[in-house]
């Protein structure tokens, strides 16, 4: 599957490839500790930031903190058009 953005599907290629070693070789075998994706993570991540910005889409909705909340379990309200 391709990201978000063309320009950042490398990215995500890395950062599937090392996720998938990652899990294989380190989780399913007790190691869950270990953070090597993280860096390449970032990068990415910063990636995709940057083009729901330039699809203009507010990122302070995404990064509203929701699960563990009273609103974790209250539908948002209808959109009004």
């Amino acid at each position: 599957m391709n990201s978000l953005d063309p320009k950042c599907n490398e990215l995500k290629k890395s950062y599937d490839s090392c996720f998938n070693l990652w899990f294989s070789e380190k989780f399913l075998k007790g190691d869950s500790a270990d953070d090597m994706c993280k860096p390449i993570f970032m990068v990415y991540q910063e990636c995709v930031r940057k083009a729901i910005e330039e699809q203009n889409i507010n990122l302070k909705e995404i990064d509203k903190e929701v699960l563990g909340t009273p609103n974790e379990k209250t539908p948002p309200p209808p959109e009004t058009k």
